[in-house]
């Protein structure tokens, strides 16, 4: 059935396109996390375990958002560790880096998916997708907030 939400084909076709690049990004992201929740050593690691899992349990609920609004633009999601890889610009771990590093490149992450949620922006803007311009700014307000946080570990 021809979807009729107001955005046309084309629009449709290229926020999606940029929806699943965020969503690369933030699954990479919760993989990242995830990997260096279970990996985590050193004197920081109660405080990182802990903020390591608040961070890919969200990231979790977030990648099934990103994913439904694909869905609802009428366009199929990505789901495999392929087209991730293709899409995502969000560099994989396959080492045991020490915890500091793992801070180091989590901020790197989160910053990632800022900007490419950035970028989607002025796509859903211009088309009038309200829906997905309060999903990316929501996206944005986490990722930069975590950015924040991970980097403060790394003062002084």
């Amino acid at each position: 059935m021809q979807i009729d939400i107001g955005i046309s084909d084309t629009d449709r076709k290229t926020i999606a396109a940029g929806l699943s690049r965020l969503l690369a990004d933030s699954y990479s992201t919760y993989l990242k996390t995830h990997n260096f929740h279970w990996n985590v050593e050193g004197p920081m690691f109660a405080t990182l375990h802990t903020m390591f899992e608040t961070q890919y349990v969200e990231l979790a609920t977030a990648v099934d958002d990103i994913a439904e609004r694909i869905r609802a633009l009428g366009e199929p999601a990505p789901g495999s560790y392929t087209a991730y890889s293709e899409l995502s610009n969000v560099a994989d771990e396959t080492g045991h880096p020490e915890a500091l590093d793992m801070v180091r490149q989590l901020v790197t992450a989160q910053e990632t998916i800022a900007r490419t949620a950035r970028e989607v922006m002025p796509l859903a803007e211009s088309a009038g997708d309200e829906p997905t311009a309060d999903l990316l700014t929501q996206r944005m307000q986490v990722h930069e907030k975590n950015a924040w946080m991970l980097r403060s570990l790394l003062a002084g």
